[in-house]
């Protein structure tokens, strides 16, 4: 690899593809490698010269930072800023422009000085597997059931979701009638997905074989970046605030953390007189409620003999499989909250994100009110009606 054909650092605001001034480098193969911020995905991008511009949507964070793209034969290096978009070309094989646009995750600010607004309010189900269910309507028509995913991004829709809950497939009869396997790529486009008042026009949906037992689909909160996001178990409601609200009497703040885009919360596990630190991802879509991962336990030398509750297999909505024990862990300590006695999983094979990361299902998550502040990135959790309740573990 030849990385020194062009090294360039850019800090412009973005520019139209069709000036002649942008910035090129050169492929031979469609395989892209992305260290963005300093993680290194060696399988991240793949070339599509049709795609007008091909849009990276850069791991979220608050400061500037570079993200770098590999070619076989070049690279180009860009600094991004938050709210910032930056683009240049990648030439495949002399001949075909990939029109490349990196983007942050968080979107340029937006004046709001003297515009009011009212919260958005959304109505949810907690279900008997721990799922936040949220009835959405897609194109003004078809209604299923999605859950608010905070280990997620974007809109997911099940296949088995758009088969027999849509009429996406309406142009494919023999698929729906489960005849002949259906063509996703041609099913009818998302216009619109309603959330409670709030519509989502035009937005991202990518297909998906798994989610969460019985949904026909998931969203994530990257979807409400730059709100508050307001997850009230005793009330069942979603609620999408413009600002924090003001009376936060029995809350504690912590920061929220973001390790490639997850929203991540730093707890503390003890076991006997021994204490052990890491960051969790908070995951409500997980129906567990503690999961560690197998690197972050073996380098703190997490105890292997736990009470153990049982041994299995799992599977994460993006398919990868996992084999795990669970375990009878003694105190987890979350904000200023301790938990005692909680089913803690252990992972068995290595995180196929590439990277060492802990998890707080919502079996854990589901017993403190939530408030997400996407705006200043902090935490507030206040114990609820089910902190004493029983873990699906457990029972």
């Amino acid at each position: 690899m030849n990385t020194s054909l062009l090294l360039t650092c850019l800090v412009v605001s973005p520019v139209a593809f069709g000036q002649n001034n942008l910035p090129i480098i050169k492929a031979t193969s469609t395989h892209v490698a992305i260290n963005d911020g300093g993680y290194l995905d060696k399988n991240a991008w793949t070339l599509s010269p049709k795609a007008r511009p091909d849009i990276y949507t850069a791991d979220r964070t608050r400061q500037p930072k570079h993200v770098t793209f590999y070619t076989d034969i070049d690279s180009i290096r860009i600094k991004l800023k938050p709210g910032q978009s930056v683009d240049f070309i990648i030439l495949l094989n002399e001949k075909d422009s990939c029109y490349t646009r990196v983007v942050s995750a968080i979107p340029p600010a937006l004046k709001t000085a003297g515009i009011k607004t009212t919260p958005d309010t959304i109505p949810f189900t907690l279900t008997a597997y721990n799922a936040i269910a949220v009835n959405a309507l897609i194109n003004n028509r078809d209604t299923v059931k999605l859950h608010f995913d905070t280990g997620s991004f974007d809109f997911r829709l099940t296949r088995e979701g758009i088969r027999t809950r849509t009429k996406l497939l309406a142009n494919q009869p023999d698929a729906v009638a489960g005849k002949t396997t259906p063509d996703f790529g041609k099913m009818e486009k998302v216009r619109t997905i309603q959330l409670g008042k709030r519509v989502f026009t035009n937005p991202s949906v990518t297909v998906t074989r798994l989610t969460a037992h019985e949904m026909d689909g998931r969203f994530g909160p990257n979807l409400f970046e730059g709100k508050v996001v307001e997850i009230d178990y005793d009330k069942q409601l979603l609620i999408i605030h413009e600002k924090r609200p003001r009376r936060l009497n029995g809350y504690t703040k912590s920061p929220l953390l973001f390790i490639r885009s997850f929203a991540c919360i730093a707890a503390n596990l003890r076991v006997g007189n021994n204490l052990y630190s890491g960051n969790f991802l908070l995951d409500s879509g997980s129906n567990m409620a503690v999961i560690l991962d197998s690197a972050w336990a073996a380098h703190e030398q997490f105890p292997t003999n736990l009470p153990l509750l049982n041994v299995k297999k799992v599977s994460d909505p993006r398919g990868f499989v996992y084999e795990t024990k669970t375990v009878q862990l003694p105190l987890i300590r979350v904000s200023t909250f301790e938990l005692t006695n909680v089913p803690t999983t252990l992972l068995g094979s290595k995180n196929p994100d590439g990277f060492s990361l802990n998890y707080l299902g919502n079996d854990l998550l589901k017993r403190f009110n939530t408030i997400l502040d996407l705006k200043n990135d902090c935490i507030y959790l206040k114990p609820n009606k089910l902190i004493n309740l029983g873990y699906r573990e457990n029972s």
